[in-house]
């Protein structure tokens, strides 16, 4: 009785009607942003997604009935009154680092130890989901939000990374915490299912990053921003460019999207913007792409959304985008 072309109901994501236990695909909402180190708030970017999302139109060029994949949103895991409390532990600790001090191991430990529980229990959370036959996606939150999702993913099955993102996130430990959003994908390539990461619309990175690219023992492919515009000016199309970026992809693809990989015209209030980046098009043409090379992609993320209306509907908008062409490339969805 679902009419695609109706009032989307509020409080359901993307107006669908599909519950959890019908679901092709969960959407994990992550209410997490303790360890963010400039500008907080995407903690509570999955509430407001969901509410954006009821108003969004369910056709796609290209796709037939997109809305027949059946999408819904998993319970939230982490209660914002707790994240909310470790927030403000580790910025106590980031303050007395950005003064020039050293701040006390028990609350850096405090901290740690918090984001490794919640880290294991979404991990948890996942394996659960999987053992029912369930795709899974994780809507942040900051982008420490998706190591749960790769962890319980690499225990089945070995996959390349494909990265959207102004940042590298290949520190250590970055400002002492473990699971940094920092450090998301440094912690991500520790682990053996993980076989390579290809990183797109990079434009701020610091030389530890460089050498731990140079050091690495797994294929790491950089396409930094500015060398992507810079090949555009001198004639090379993006459609060769994006040739180029699938050449480095391996036949399984996790694909973890940090909003702050567009332009942030697009998404003005996440964590970290940084000037340039890519356009909504470039990105949706960029995944249409990986779909019709044959990629089978086997999970997703979208992380660092900022606390705002106009933020919410892009990332909305780029979250229908992945679960589509997640359901292409698992056989759930077809191509016109």
């Amino acid at each position: 009785m679902y009419n695609p072309s109706d009032v989307g109901k509020k409080g359901s994501l993307f107006g669908l009607p599909y519950s959890q236990q019908e679901a092709d695909l969960v959407i994990l909402p992550v209410n997490l942003d303790v360890t963010t180190s400039y500008r907080d708030g995407s903690s509570m970017s999955p509430q407001l997604i969901v509410d954006e999302s009821s108003q969004l139109d369910l056709s796609l060029p290209g796709v037939v009935d997109p809305w027949k994949l059946k999408i819904a949103l998993g319970e939230e895991l982490i209660d914002k009154d707790v994240n909310d409390a470790f927030r403000q532990k580790a910025k106590k600790v980031i303050e007395i680092l950005e003064s020039g001090g050293q701040p006390s191991s028990p609350d850096i430990n405090e901290v740690n130890s918090f984001c490794q529980k919640v880290q294991t229990m979404i991990e948890e959370k996942c394996d659960d989901l999987f053992d029912k036959g369930k795709l899974i996606g994780v809507l942040g939150g900051d982008h420490s939000s998706s190591l749960g999702l790769i962890r319980s993913l690499s225990k089945r099955e070995n996959f390349g990374i494909l990265q959207l993102d102004a940042h590298m996130d290949l520190r250590n430990a970055y400002e002492r915490f473990e699971y940094s959003h920092a450090s998301i994908m440094y912690n991500a390539l520790k682990l053996d299912g993980v076989l390579s990461l290809t990183q797109v619309g990079i434009r701020d990175y610091c030389e530890e990053e460089e050498k731990y690219i140079q050091d690495s023992s797994k294929k790491i492919n950089v396409f930094y921003d500015e060398q992507v515009f810079e090949n555009s000016l001198r004639g090379k199309t993006w459609l060769e460019q994006t040739q180029e970026i699938i050449q480095t992809l391996p036949d399984n693809l996790y694909i973890s999207f940090d909003i702050d990989g567009l332009d942030p015209a697009l998404c003005p209030a996440t964590g970290t913007p940084v000037p340039g980046g890519l356009k909504f098009n470039e990105v949706v043409f960029l995944l249409n792409q990986v779909v019709k090379s044959g990629k089978k992609i086997v999970g997703f993320d979208l992380c660092e959304v900022g606390n705002a209306v106009w933020d919410a509907n892009v990332g909305a908008r780029i979250l229908y985008r992945l679960a589509s062409v997640l359901g292409v490339s698992q056989n759930l969805l077809v191509l016109k």
